[in-house]
């Protein structure tokens, strides 16, 4: 995990899977940071009423050594926030402060994934006979263009707007196939359907989530997490979408630089297709 993710991220990819005690912890660090950041192991164990072991073995869940290097990172954090955004007034002030926001999550949007697990990710697309990418409510968009910037590279990806129809493509695959499985929260219903169908059928799956312990992950071979820089309400209403449709771009990036010329070649022939669909200005 980069020290580079914030720690109100860090604790939203996680907090799914903490334990009762460990997420009283949690929660305090989120709905508090200012606070924290003054009180001792200690203290923050007698406010939430826990052991002080508690609260170490929460910190290092996080990613961190204890609570000393949590409390100098949510310092860094609040610093880097201590200055508030310039106020912009109409609707495109809003529109420019929105996209400011949305930058400030992107940078850290990588900073769970490790080295080796994009990379098995890339290989199983890369090398899969058959490849499904499924998602429903608005990680859909998502999905679409992933399965369409794949195939625009050399390769051939399914996608369906049905869920019902995305079960029964899942269900038909085969140990050589990959399913996609694209999820913000992890729990979509229909997503996690499609999953399981995708398992019982053999094929590996891969999961694009923003937390580490889901109902998807549990279903999934690879987990590919991005850090949503917001709770669980945020990632539900928007933040994770854009960085997910971001990390769809930049993997495809990936698969075609894998697939070497292959890949120049498919492009080369959607091109001559761009050209040909494009009418006379003049």
């Amino acid at each position: 995990m980069s020290a580079e993710v914030p720690v109100t991220a860090r604790i939203a990819a996680v907090r799914n899977s903490l334990q009762p005690s460990e997420r009283r912890v949690a929660d305090l660090i989120v709905d508090d940071p200012d606070a924290v950041i003054e009180l001792t192991a200690q203290q923050i164990a007698d406010r939430v009423g826990v052991g002080r072991s508690t609260v170490v073995r929460a910190c290092q869940t996080f990613g961190y050594r204890g609570y000393p290097q949590l409390r100098v990172a949510l310092a860094a954090e609040r610093g880097r926030r201590a200055v508030p955004p310039v106020a912009q007034d109409g609707a495109l002030g809003g529109i420019r402060s929105s996209i400011d926001r949305i930058a400030d999550d992107l940078r850290t949007a990588t900073g769970l994934l490790d080295a080796d697990g994009v990379d098995a990710a890339v290989e199983a697309v890369v090398t899969a006979r058959r490849l499904l990418v499924v998602a429903s409510g608005l990680s859909a968009p998502v999905a679409t263009d992933l399965a369409m910037r794949l195939t625009a590279v050399g390769r051939p990806a399914e996608t369906l707007g049905d869920p019902i129809g995305q079960q029964i493509a899942a269900r038909h695959l085969s140990p050589d196939d990959v399913c996609v499985v694209i999820s913000g929260s992890g729990a979509n219903e229909a997503s996690l359907r499609a999953a399981s169908a995708a398992r019982a059928a053999g094929a590996r799956v891969i999961a694009l989530t923003s937390f580490v312990a889901s109902p998807l992950t549990e279903r999934a071979d690879l987990s590919l997490v991005l850090a949503s820089g917001g709770t669980f309400r945020d990632e539900l209403e928007h933040t994770s979408r854009i960085a997910h449709a971001v990390f769809a771009e930049a993997f495809v990036d990936a698969v075609a630089r894998a697939r070497a010329g292959d890949a120049d070649l498919a492009r080369e022939r959607v091109l001559e297709i761009l050209s040909d669909n494009l009418g006379d200005a003049g």
